[in-house]
């Protein structure tokens, strides 16, 4: 395995990548996010308080693995079935054990960053992430809460490149885990500006779509119907989000002959 230096236009490569790939099997990718979403709601109503939370978190890797998965099928013209989407915990025992200790590690890095935001509010935004409840606008215009979500939001941004590309080196290139972060972030490091206009890219197409939709809603007037679209236009987003992770690990490390599934 080695870490490919790659020209910063990759980066929207990758979103172009991602949205042509969705709509080769839109009915299947938006289908298998919407199941990771609703898996999520599912253990979010666990009765013991931030039991199902904390369970999905560690479950996360796995899922986003085979969201990615799920990506490489449709871009071979293949379509996903919906159990790809736990193809991590599918393979051979050692793929297992090693996709539930990168959840683990994932876990914790999370609570680090949410109990650092304790420091700060007392609580209030690990509250709402672990616990869940309603955000009120007293809460968010709190001087502190604010400087939290700043600062988690600043915190989770390394966090998410360091197991960016973790869960495929574990499955597909049969990394440990602790190994599979250091290589994720040396090559989000090595690749520096491509990962940064591929976030700026994708900022750029929720914006313009942003703007389409609230185009729409003062021409139709009807903010009713604009409202209504808005989740599926979410799902849609997000799918061809994940769809673009996929290419950006294909590109950052050299081909691998092992067939991930």
């Amino acid at each position: 395995m080695k870490l490919q230096a790659l020209a910063a236009i990759q980066g929207v490569r990758w979103v172009r990548m991602g949205v042509s790939t969705f709509f080769r099997q839109p009915l299947a990718l938006t289908g298998l996010f919407f199941l990771f979403l609703a898996g999520a709601s599912v253990l979010s109503i666990i009765p013991v308080p931030a039991l199902g939370n904390l369970l999905a978190l560690v479950l996360l890797p796995g899922i986003t693995l085979g969201l990615m998965a799920a990506a490489k099928e449709a871009s071979e013209g293949k379509f996903p079935m919906p159990w790809i989407l736990i193809s991590a915990f599918r393979g051979s025992p050692a793929q297992r054990t090693a996709m539930f200790q990168l959840g683990g590690m994932y876990t914790l890095g999370i609570l680090i960053v949410m109990g650092i935001t304790v420091l700060i509010d007392g609580g209030k935004v690990a509250q709402l992430y672990l616990m869940g409840g309603t955000l009120n606008n007293e809460t968010v215009l709190e001087p502190d809460f604010q400087v939290a979500v700043l600062a988690g939001m600043a915190l989770y941004l390394p966090l998410s490149l360091v197991f960016w590309h973790a869960p495929a080196l574990v499955y597909w290139h049969g990394v440990t885990p602790v190994k599979s972060l250091f290589f994720s972030a040396m090559a989000c490091l090595r690749n520096f500006w491509a990962f940064t206009v591929f976030g700026l890219a994708w900022m750029g197409l929720f914006i313009a779509v942003g703007m389409v939709v609230a185009l729409i809603a003062g021409m139709t007037g009807n903010v009713e119907l604009v409202s209504a679209l808005m989740l599926p236009i979410a799902l849609l987003m997000a799918s061809m989000f994940f769809n673009s992770i996929y290419f950006s690990f294909v590109d950052s490390f050299e081909p691998t002959t092992q067939e991930p599934l």
